[in-house]
């Protein structure tokens, strides 16, 4: 006989107060194990298309895991440092930046800055607060991402724990599914699934338009000749995942710098201008469409609510945690109210009665 619902209610609410106290007590342990986790389920489906293709589970994650290498080392050659070194100078350059767009609000409207009006004094103190602060941040957070994340977890133990989880993934899946509550598996087989097409959509879908216009971005912005275009590409290809977000930070930023460095020559500000309205239309009409569907269940707002939340909570593991969980929760809630308008609560005697 099953459980009665008012039981079933206390073990769920047992165990979700469980994860959330293991989360706060050891997030920082569990961060390669959740990062891994990440990794092995962003290449599964690249492993299964391969084992259709006639390689094995081993040679396919054997295949994977070369390309990775090869791709980290030429990231950690080219692309990091040079990264890096743009964010480092375009803090450094910020206080010029204010004097020149003070100047600029100065020339043009002379009685809106006077000497001691508090925008030009909020101005040239914003400047200054990036120039000493804003490097120092950096700095500050690569230090800690480097004590927190340290060599040995970078190169290590990410990598073979997402390894041996991509390896045995499918076995795995098969043998949560044999530890299901009988009389619920049908449902939570239901939810999981719906739940998993929500993070497919979301987290492959969207990782790969972040990664391909922020790819995007950065090369066409260095094309063009705007200085810190791939600390811009980097960033707008980062917050895509928020619609018109990405495209938003990007282009204000792209744009600012490119008034500063283009002052006068209108055709290349029109260009900078131009990278990321096509790249949004790219985003829209073909991007968008073709990786992440019409729709994946999950609300910007919500999503914004849900990394702020975790992110103060449990730290940069909340973060990574959030996603999942919030597309849980919004799978979760939908099904909630669907079991709720189909039920006499909702109906009440005289929608029963019509059916």
């Amino acid at each position: 006989m099953a459980l009665p619902a008012r039981d079933q209610v206390i073990y769920w609410s047992v165990a979700s107060a469980v994860f959330l106290i293991v989360l706060w007590f050891l997030g920082h342990v569990l961060l390669p194990f959740v990062l891994g986790g990440a990794i092995a389920y962003f290449l599964d489906p690249v492993a299964d298309r391969l084992e259709r293709m006639g390689l094995s589970r081993v040679a396919a994650t054997a295949l994977i895991t070369v390309i990775g290498v090869l791709a980290f080392v030429v990231m950690a050659l080219l692309i990091i440092p040079t990264l890096v070194s743009q964010a480092l100078q375009l803090f450094e350059v910020a206080p010029e930046f204010a004097r020149t767009f003070t100047a600029w609000l100065t020339e043009r409207f002379p009685t809106l800055l006077d000497d001691g009006s508090t925008l030009r004094q909020s101005i040239n103190s914003l400047g200054a607060t990036i120039e000493s602060r804003g490097a120092q941040l950096l700095e500050t957070a690569l230090t800690s991402a480097a004590s927190l994340l340290n060599v040995v977890v970078l190169i290590v133990v990410v990598p073979v724990v997402s390894v041996y989880l991509l390896l045995d993934w499918d076995r795995m899946v098969a043998r949560i599914d044999q530890l299901l509550p009988r009389d619920h598996a049908p449902v939570i087989r239901r939810l999981a699934s719906d739940i998993d097409q929500t993070l497919a959509a979301f987290i492959r879908g969207m990782g790969t338009v972040c990664l391909v216009l922020g790819t995007y971005y950065a090369v066409a912005l260095m094309l063009v000749g705007l200085q810190f275009g791939l600390v811009v590409g980097f960033v707008a290809g980062l917050v895509t995942f928020i619609p018109y977000l990405g495209a938003l930070i990007g282009g204000a930023l792209a744009i600012g710098l490119a008034l500063f460095q283009f002052w006068g020559d209108w055709v290349s500000i029109g260009m900078v201008a131009g990278i990321f309205v096509i790249g949004q239309v790219i985003e829209g009409n073909v991007l968008t469409p073709k990786l992440v569907g019409s729709s994946v269940g999950l609300h910007p707002v919500w999503l914004i609510f849900a990394l702020s939340v975790f992110g103060a909570l449990f730290g940069f593991v909340g973060m990574l945690v959030a996603v999942p969980v919030a597309a849980s929760m919004g799978v979760i809630t939908r099904f909630g109210v669907e079991q709720y308008q189909n039920s006499l609560l909702y109906r009440g005697r005289s929608g029963q009665d019509d059916t």
